[in-house]
C-alpha cells in the first residue's frame, strides 16, 4: 500500500497508486512504456519544495534521487554533465571537487537540479540568470519512452528550439536523465547582510543592483526595516552599505565558497507567491506592494517581502525571457492564512506585467498566461509532439496549458 506524498510547505496532500525510484535510464524507459500502455500519468518530483501541484499525481510519482552525481566536467570550456537528482548542496560540493561552481544558487538548497531548473528557480544579480539559463544540453526521456539529446547533446547551439523549451518545461516534456551545465571556476563570495530602514533601499536600490554581483533584500512589513543581502568576490564589494544610517548594523558578515554562502537555512516552512516583473529601479510595483500591505494586511503578515533581480534569457517559459527582470515575493508562514493576502496583493504584479514562478501560489489560467509568454503556443506544439498521449499532463498541467478536454 503507497504512502501520501506531502509538499515540503505542507499545503498539498495526494496519493500516488507507484512510488518509482529508478536507478537507470532502461527502467524509466520500462516505466513510461507501462503508463502510455494504460494511458496512465508519471510525474517527477525532487524536493517537493513547489508550493503548486506540479507533481500531483494519482498513478505514478517519479523521483530520480538514485541518478546523482557529477558525470563529467570540462574546466576548459566552463560545462560539467550531472545527473538529475543531484540536491542542489551536493551539486556544489561535487563541482568543488572538479575546481568548478554554479554561476549563482536560489534562495534554499535542498532542491534537486532538475527540479530547480524545469520551474525556473533563480537568485539575485541584473548580471545572473537564472538556474535553467545555465542548462545548455542535456537528455530526456519522452512520452513515447524514447531518450532524446537537446542543445549541445545534440550538436546544437544555445539558440536551439527544443533546449529553449526544455530549459523551463515544468517536467512536461519528458523526464530529464542528463544535463550539461554552464558553469564558472571555483571561487569564494564574501556576504553581508545589514539590517537598515526600507528608505534607505529605496532611496539606493538602482546602486546596489549596479555595484553588487548579488544583491536582494527583505521588506519586514510591521517594523519597516529591511534585510539587504549583498553577495560579491572578496576584494569587489562596493563602498556603500547602510554603516551610520539610523537603524542600521551588520547583521551577518562571512566568506566561504558560493554554495556553502549563497542558500539561506530555511526551519520554518512558509507559502509563497513571486511574480517576475520588469526591472524597474524606481521600485514602483514594490512601492504599491507595500502601501497595500501596510494598509490591508500587515496585522496578519507573519514573514516578509523579498526583491530580487534576474538577467533576461531566452527559454520559452522563463518568467525573465528577454527583459531584465525584479522579482517580489510575497512569503507567508505556513500555519497562517495567506490566501486573502495573495489574492488581493496580485493584481498590482499583473498591473505591472508580471509573470508566475511556476513553483508558487498563483491563480494564473491558460489565456492570460498565452499573453504572457509570446512562444506559448510554439512550447505546447513542442509538448504535443514529444508527449502525444499526455503521459505527463495531471489535472494542474491541463488547466494550466487550457487542455481541460
Amino acid at each position: 500500500m503507497t504512502k501520501n506524498f506531502t509538499n515540503w510547505s505542507g499545503s498539498i496532500t495526494f496519493k500516488p497508486s507507484q512510488w518509482a525510484s529508478p536507478t537507470s535510464v532502461r527502467e524509466i524507459f520500462k516505466l513510461i512504456k507501462k503508463a502510455r500502455r494504460h494511458g496512465q500519468t508519471v510525474r517527477p518530483v525532487g524536493s517537493g519544495h513547489s508550493s503548486t501541484p506540479i507533481f500531483s499525481t494519482e498513478d505514478t510519482l517519479l523521483s530520480l534521487e538514485n541518478l546523482s552525481g557529477v558525470v563529467s566536467s570540462d574546466p576548459e570550456r566552463g560545462t560539467a554533465r550531472v545527473l538529475p537528482g543531484t540536491g542542489l548542496r551536493e551539486l556544489g560540493r561535487q563541482l568543488a571537487d572538479h575546481s568548478l561552481a554554479m554561476e549563482n544558487l536560489g534562495d534554499v538548497d535542498y532542491q534537486a537540479i532538475a527540479g530547480a531548473i524545469s520551474t525556473g528557480t533563480h537568485g539575485s544579480g541584473i548580471t545572473l540568470g537564472n538556474l535553467s539559463s545555465t542548462m545548455i544540453g542535456g537528455r530526456l526521456v519522452n512520452g513515447l519512452g524514447e531518450e532524446v539529446p537537446f542543445g549541445t547533446e545534440a550538436g546544437e547551439n544555445e539558440d536551439d528550439d527544443l533546449l529553449r523549451a526544455v530549459q523551463v518545461s515544468l517536467g512536461s516534456l519528458g523526464i530529464l536523465t542528463s544535463l550539461t551545465l554552464r558553469v564558472e571556476e571555483a571561487h569564494q563570495l564574501h556576504r553581508q547582510n545589514w539590517i537598515t530602514h526600507i528608505d534607505w533601499v529605496m532611496e539606493n536600490f538602482r546602486e546596489l543592483i549596479e555595484t553588487n554581483r548579488s544583491v536582494d533584500f527583505y521588506w519586514y512589513p510591521r517594523s519597516d526595516l529591511a534585510q539587504v543581502r549583498m553577495l560579491n568576490k572578496p576584494g569587489d564589494e562596493p563602498d556603500l552599505t547602510p554603516e551610520g544610517e539610523p537603524y542600521s548594523y551588520l547583521k551577518k558578515d562571512l566568506t566561504g565558497p558560493n554554495y556553502e554562502v549563497i542558500p539561506n537555512d530555511r526551519a520554518l516552512h512558509f507559502e509563497e507567491m513571486e511574480y517576475m516583473l520588469p526591472l524597474d529601479t524606481d521600485l514602483s510595483a514594490f512601492r504599491e506592494v507595500r502601501q497595500r500591505v501596510r494598509a490591508e494586511h500587515r496585522a496578519e503578515v507573519g514573514w516578509r517581502v523579498l526583491v530580487r533581480t534576474i538577467a533576461p534569457d531566452s527559454a520559452m517559459l522563463s518568467n525573465a525571457q528577454d527583459r531584465s527582470t525584479m522579482t517580489i515575493a510575497l512569503l507567508q508562514n505556513n500555519t497562517l492564512p495567506f490566501k486573502r493576502y495573495f489574492d488581493d496583493v496580485q493584481p498590482i504584479f499583473w498591473d505591472f506585467g508580471g509573470r508566475p514562478h511556476w513553483g508558487k501560489k498563483h491563480t494564473l489560467k491558460s489565456g492570460q498566461l498565452a499573453e504572457l509568454y509570446p512562444e506559448w503556443g510554439t512550447f505546447q506544439q513542442t509538448r504535443r509532439e514529444l508527449d502525444p498521449d499526455g503521459v505527463f499532463m495531471n489535472d494542474y498541467l491541463r488547466e494550466l496549458f487550457g487542455e481541460e478536454s
